[in-house]
């Protein structure tokens, strides 16, 4: 059965290029994100795995492990990582997974048959600290990923985590959000003391919580 949002991450051993890890131990009490590459020395993931590396403080701020899996082995992983720093002009500083025998690719259902049966397609899985799945997205071979998207929307969702919020349309950490239909107004202010605008009763738009004066307050909206 294919993995839907909420289910748990299913948890594995691997090899990988920072040695062998237990999933679910590596992961602790952390968030992650985990992608796949289809192959080693391929172009496209060559500029990805360099941008993640440049970007490790961004995730590491937010408390995110990030791993990459690719179905090649981890010699080959390591003489691709001279590539990426040769290119990319960025060392690889996270691990990435051996995937050889595909184990790891099809529990987490990232070989699709009508693409390829030997490599994976673009996954990325964001992952929350109680093992559950936050987040899939799916790219095709010829297309990169965003991964400046997937650092908004881990923001969305350890904000939404924490508060009874929601996140609008092209929302950026520090912008207004919107309150939680399922929060009544006589709920709402005691947590969202400051008020709200509301155009429409089920569109009540607020200051976001942890950026406000009212955050202490806010806190208590934890869901």
């Amino acid at each position: 059965m294919a993995l839907r949002l909420g289910d748990t991450a299913p948890d594995f051993t691997a090899e990988t290029t920072d040695g062998p890890i237990s999933f679910h131990e590596w992961l602790g009490d952390s968030w992650a994100v985990l992608f796949s590459h289809p192959k080693d020395f391929t172009p496209v993931c060559t500029t990805e795995l360099g941008y993640v590396a440049k970007c490790k403080p961004d995730f590491d701020s937010r408390g995110v492990k990030v791993i990459g899996l690719s179905v090649d082995k981890t010699d080959s992983h390591s003489r691709w990582a001279e590539d990426i720093k040769e290119t990319q002009g960025t060392a690889l500083n996270f691990p990435i997974i051996a995937d050889p025998d595909h184990k790891i690719s099809e529990l987490y259902d990232m070989i699709h048959p009508e693409i390829s049966d030997v490599f994976t397609v673009r996954s990325v899985f964001v992952i929350g600290p109680d093992k559950k799945i936050k987040l899939m997205i799916t790219y095709p071979a010829s297309t990169g990923r965003n991964f400046d998207e997937i650092l908004r929307v881990i923001d969305s969702l350890q904000l939404t985590a924490k508060y009874s919020v929601a996140t609008p349309v092209n929302w950026k950490d520090g912008e207004d959000v919107i309150i939680v239909p399922s929060l009544s107004d006589e709920a709402a202010k005691e947590k969202f003391p400051g008020g709200w605008k509301a155009p429409k009763p089920y569109l009540r738009i607020t200051a976001q919580p942890n950026k406000s004066k009212d955050e202490n307050t806010a806190a208590k909206s934890a869901q």
